[in-house]
């Protein structure tokens, strides 16, 4: 495919599309307002202007690439359908008994578990068992499985999700049931344990299937609505959805595993921000996505992508392999309160897309951190290129009749605490994935995109302890460009219970096989041609009695030297996380994974002509607010800065996208690729 790629990123408040065209080497951006009531139409609404803005056509496209929050908002809000969980006979309470471990920052005596997916009374228990080895216990009950599939027809249920124990090791009771309630009730779709996550784990694996039936109904609704808009456009090209991995697949594979798309957003920027990073010659980020309503954070050492089986989106931890990141509800949309004991709060509610901060003036009347922004000067009075105007005298008001006048405080004051709560909690975060983690803040760039992400990249940065800040060219549209740099990405695993003193090397080889044999299949099905084709193994390993697992590589053939090699990997990196490594404990294997990637044609960023007079760039300027005092800082237009500029801080950079605030004592110098490298003088 050596066509235009198109790349559109549905966020809270604005659609973001990226069309990148490899003959001429261009960019082109667009950013459109989302449509929370249907987010397709945002969708639909990019294309269009991204195609107007490039002179192309419909036909031209080569594919079309989307990250979308559908998935994630559903679990989030819990707005999915009524969904019917099918179980084990005495697993009724699997999803309400969970676990026992309260969330690390919830008051101990305050926290109330909170209300799952699929409640009791729909829920089925069935006879019939599986044990550990895949042997069959008891017979499953045909006819309760088949009376329970009329009971959840009889009642309007759509959506089924299938649990019995030990289906990793043999399915054959969850296909079956997926049959007969095919039989029953033709309609329904049914999510099954062992194809959503055949892993062991009762609760982790039950609750992932339950999540992937409750948004499999919505979720495959919008991939049917996104495929109308393309082709209303006469784009023949591919669809291909992103990935909470960081990887995409196309429409059938995400109607089947919707679950996988639950990072889908956040997962798509990391992947720009790595690419960013790497052109400009670093491999140790920070990465900070700020958009209207979350913002989210992940460290990224020597340029390798971070997969975490232990995310956990909104309540529920969920053990697919996602992109290792941590979200808080922090964002430009992010609503600054007084409450009753007279103290000052930022988020995570979120003013969101409608009505938005109070000066887009759609109706919004809570004061945000975007308005924040523009009260002390940070930003222009209007955006995207001059076409969306801000009203700062509404902004002014609405902090100053409730933040200012009820703290008594001045309005900039007022603002500028805005600023330093929201500061704070974002490097909270950094410190979650960094400090928390062995890492020092200080040796690695921290690359702050998004929307607002640029406007606290210089605070973030000093009250973190980073060195460095690196802006990318395009950071509002950076999870769109993403897009276009993401390869097809799929995981493949099953739970092999083996001991190291006790290795049966032919089952595990023939685990493998049957792992690759699947990933082989699915890239098959994905179009993708033999010679782009890569496929890597790993494995999960615990010292024996452990609670918790680290995903290694294996390497070469299932023999004892790559397990002597598999098990050192394994003592270096508990040694690594923890501090500690017990030489003397016996290590437990407990999944196998095949990793399968589709390699797509790389993307390069294009470099920007050499040109160092700052002077041309200067559009103006404006009085900015710091605590130090009010000064006057220039405007930049960022589109008329060649690679070798220089800035001096206190300064605004203006782009389409984006707005960039340099501080008193920061310089900029503009990277070859576009890129911003924002030092300490």
């Amino acid at each position: 495919m050596t066509g235009p790629i198109i790349g559109v990123d549905t966020g809270g408040t604005f659609t973001d599309i990226v069309l990148f065209d490899p003959r001429s080497g261009r960019l082109h951006l667009a950013k459109t307002p989302s449509t929370p009531h249907d987010a397709s139409e945002g969708f639909g609404n990019g294309i269009s202007e991204v195609l107007e803005v490039a002179a192309l056509g419909g036909p031209d496209i080569d594919r079309v690439l989307h990250a979308t929050t559908v998935a994630t908002n559903l679990i989030l809000e819990q707005k999915g359908p009524p969904t019917a969980l099918i179980v084990n006979r005495g697993f009724r309470f699997l999803l309400e008994i969970g676990r026992h471990s309260i969330p690390r920052r919830a008051n101990l005596f305050a926290w109330c578990k909170p209300q799952r997916p699929i409640a009791p009374d729909q829920i089925f228990e069935i006879g019939g068992r599986i044990d550990p080895d895949g042997s069959e216990v008891e017979a499953l009950d045909e006819a309760a499985l088949r009376a329970a599939a009329e009971a959840i027809a009889e009642v309007g249920i759509g959506t089924v999700a299938v649990v019995f124990l030990h289906s990793y090791a043999n399915p054959a009771h969850e296909r079956r049931a997926r049959e007969i309630i095919a039989e029953v009730t033709p309609a329904a779709l049914t999510s099954i344990s062992a194809e959503v996550l055949p892993v062991m784990r009762e609760y982790e694996r039950g609750l992932a299937t339950a999540l992937n039936a409750y948004v499999k109904p919505v979720v495959s609704r919008y991939v049917g609505r996104l495929e109308e808009r393309v082709d209303d456009r006469k784009i023949a090209a591919p669809l291909l959805l992103m990935k909470s991995n960081g990887g995409v697949a196309g429409t059938d594979t995400v109607r089947a595993k919707p679950v996988e798309t639950a990072l889908s957003g956040p997962a798509a920027g990391i992947v720009g921000a790595n690419i960013v990073a790497a052109a400009a010659g670093i491999g140790d980020i920070i990465t900070v996505d700020i958009g209207g309503t979350s913002a989210d954070i992940a460290l990224i050492r020597g340029g390798a992508l971070g997969l975490t089986t232990r995310s956990v989106i909104g309540n529920w931890p969920i053990p697919l392999p996602m992109v290792d990141l941590t979200t808080i509800g922090a964002g430009g949309g992010s609503i600054a309160k007084v409450d009753k004991g007279g103290v000052l709060t930022v988020g995570p509610d979120s003013a969101g897309a409608n009505p938005g901060p109070v000066c887009y003036r759609r109706g919004g009347t809570e004061p945000t951190v975007t308005d924040a922004h523009l009260v002390l000067g940070h930003l222009p009075e209007a955006l995207l290129d001059g076409d969306y105007r801000l009203d700062r005298a509404l902004a002014e008001d609405a902090i100053r009749t409730r933040i200012a006048e009820p703290l008594g405080l001045s309005v900039d004051a007022a603002a500028r605490g805005i600023l330093e709560i929201i500061d704070n909690t974002m490097v909270g975060a950094i410190r979650v994935v960094s400090v928390e983690r062995g890492h020092d803040p200080a040796d690695f760039t921290l690359l702050p995109f998004g929307g607002a992400g640029p406007l606290h990249g210089g605070p973030l940065a000093r009250l973190a302890g980073c060195r460095r800040v690196l802006v990318p060219p395009a950071p509002g549209v950076l999870s769109a460009f993403g897009l276009l740099a993401s390869d097809l990405r799929a995981e493949f695993s099953r739970s092999c219970l083996q001991r190291d003193d006790a290795f049966d090397f032919e089952d595990v080889a023939g685990v493998f096989a049957a792992l690759s044999a699947q990933a082989e299949a699915w890239l098959e099905s994905e179009g993708v041609p033999a010679q782009s084709r890569r496929m890597t193994r790993q494995v999960s390993l615990r010292y024996e009695g452990q609670g918790s697992e680290l995903t290694v590589p294996w390497p070469g053939d299932v023999d004892a030297a790559a397990l002597a090699e598999v098990v050192a990997a394994f003592h270096t990196a508990h040694e690594a996380l923890y501090s500690f490594r017990l030489d003397e404990v016996r290590i437990e294997a407990m999944t196998l994974r095949v990793d399968a990637v589709g390699k797509l044609p790389p993307l390069t960023l294009p470099e920007i002509p050499s040109h160092t007079d700052v002077a041309s760039a200067r559009v103006g300027d404006q009085p900015v607010s710091f605590a130090e005092g009010v000064v006057s800082a220039p405007i930049y237009d960022r589109a008329r800065l060649g690679a070798g500029s220089v800035l001096e801080g206190p300064a605004i950079i203006t782009q389409l996208d984006s707005t960039t605030l340099l501080l008193p004592g920061q310089r900029a110098t503009v990277h070859p690729t576009g890129s911003l490298l924002i030092e300490e003088e």
